[in-house]
């Protein structure tokens, strides 16, 4: 975890931490402080547990005022779509946060870096971290704009875009054609990482990485996307 890492954080987030110990320990895992003897609540654990609670509160209280007529059923399972595994880890790519993570070694061999439900917890704590270090009204806002694309009924279905056909799509209207490069493989046969590169009309547009080759490519086609203004 770099200096740069936790600057570009708070720079995506519109937030600057007063209590830099607490963004520090958000970013923790748990296998670094078991391998540096550290004490447990050096980890992100606590953290975890605290934005969970806080993210929770959020959400079902954005539903609860905006869909009024939605009955209890319908609150609590927008509410668990919207704050499960996936959307947590759509939303800490955004933030990069699997590069910002202090892991231990072991961790890092066994794909740690790549785990979705690490960087969904990371971003859970970082809530808790953002809570404690000023307050709820702070982390409420905070929330609501990185959750901001899904807080429409049924939006959580972007979790599942086909991001190469919407690629397609969007290439066919100018009739540019689509090529998908693999540029390279990192780490053993059991756990590899590929990364692919996406070309229009030789024109790199996009990069993505995965842990299988539909994967890298669907990452490619999403940052190509991004980069449009197609899909944000």
């Amino acid at each position: 975890m770099s200096k740069d890492h936790l600057k570009y954080l708070e720079k995506k987030l519109n937030y600057n931490f007063k209590n830099r110990e607490l963004l520090e320990r958000a970013l923790t895992h748990s296998s670094f402080v078991n391998e540096n003897n550290m004490e447990f609540y050096e980890c992100n654990e606590r953290l975890e547990y605290l934005g969970d609670a806080v993210l929770g509160l959020v959400i079902g209280e954005y539903f609860y005022k905006n869909f009024p007529e939605d009955r209890e059923g319908s609150l609590t399972k927008m509410r668990a779509e919207s704050v499960n595994e996936k959307a947590l880890f759509f939303i800490s790519k955004k933030l990069n946060l699997g590069d910002a993570i202090k892991f231990g070694k072991g961790e890092i061999k066994s794909g740690g870096r790549n785990r979705e439900s690490t960087s969904a917890d990371a971003l859970e704590a970082l809530i808790g971290a953002i809570y404690l270090d000023s307050n709820f009204e702070n982390a409420k806002k905070i929330i609501l704009y990185l959750f901001q694309d899904f807080l429409e009924r049924d939006s959580y279905k972007s979790f599942n875009i086909d991001f190469k056909t919407k690629l397609q799509e969007e290439a066919q209207k100018s009739s540019k054609k689509a090529e998908y490069k693999l540029v390279r493989e990192e780490g053993p046969d059991n756990n590899k990482t590929f990364f692919t590169e996406l070309y229009l009309d030789e024109a790199l547009v996009g990069k993505g990485k995965g842990k299988t080759k539909k994967e890298s490519q669907q990452e490619a086609a999403r940052d190509a996307l991004n980069r449009s203004g197609k899909f944000v």
